[in-house]
């Protein structure tokens, strides 16, 4: 019997808080925990966030940060080319140097096993969210991975019994919602609570079956933990907007 499910947020390569939030969480062996992408890049840890995320077999979905290195591996990107320095400058040059300069084979071939998205039942991971008005079968992978406003603003859920959890957009980038806190609108919860960022630093595991909230801050390492609903802030459609702080 699954007493937990565990939900984790962006990571990018802060392995020392995740490896610190995994020990609060202590998942049993029945206790399956599911990351929603952006394991990379930003943080000085990468290579050591994906071998340990393979290596427990945790399911991990597609984050735009996995799709853009995927990309750049796949086409050949010249070391000049503008998707590439794009890439170093958004994260991937911490990403190259926690490999060492080289990505392992195994590594990008199970990033390339990662699904758009997981269908749990009553929840529904995607990185990003979906494209409001198409059917799950016209949705695009940049859908799943990039897309924000046009999601967050919806004022009724795309699905009728999911709710949809997703990362990508840092919380605090909504109008009203502190740094570290979650933010919720229409059949949808987010929680990336900017891991790497300055301005919150916190990563967020959220036991979505008993709805608790686990929290480990990658400067400090300080770890916190909440019930769901006291740490979460409701978005209004019409509030909806991005500062772009950084490409998620």
């Amino acid at each position: 019997m699954i007493s937990r499910r565990i939900v984790i947020g962006d990571v990018h390569g802060h392995y020392g808080a995740l490896s610190q939030l995994l020990e609060a969480i202590a998942p049993g062996q029945n206790e399956p925990v599911y990351f929603l992408g952006d394991l990379i890049d930003r943080g000085p840890g990468s290579a050591q966030v994906v071998e340990l995320v393979k290596s427990h077999r945790y399911r991990c979905v597609l984050g735009n940060h996995e799709q853009i290195l995927l990309e750049i591996l796949g086409g050949h990107q010249s070391l000049d080319s503008e998707m590439f320095q794009g890439w170093l400058y958004n994260g991937g040059y911490a990403t190259l140097t926690s490999y060492n300069h080289k990505i392992p084979q195994d590594h990008i071939e199970w990033m390339k096993t990662l699904p758009n998205y997981l269908d749990l039942g009553d929840i529904w991971l995607v990185h990003a969210g979906v494209a409001p008005h198409l059917p799950i079968e016209e949705q695009t992978v940049e859908n799943f991975c990039w897309i924000r406003d046009e999601f967050h603003s919806i004022t009724e859920p795309y699905f009728e019994n999911k709710l949809i959890i997703t990362g990508h957009t840092m919380t605090f980038n909504f109008p009203g919602v502190e740094p570290g806190n979650l933010a919720s609108g229409a059949g949808w919860l987010d929680i990336d609570t900017g891991a790497y960022h300055p301005y919150s630093g916190w990563l967020t595991g959220v036991d979505i079956t008993n709805k608790q909230v686990y929290q480990v801050n990658s400067k400090s390492l300080a770890l916190r933990q909440f019930a769901l609903d006291e740490i979460t802030t409701p978005v209004a459609p019409e509030q909806v907007y991005s500062k772009r702080r950084q490409m998620a």
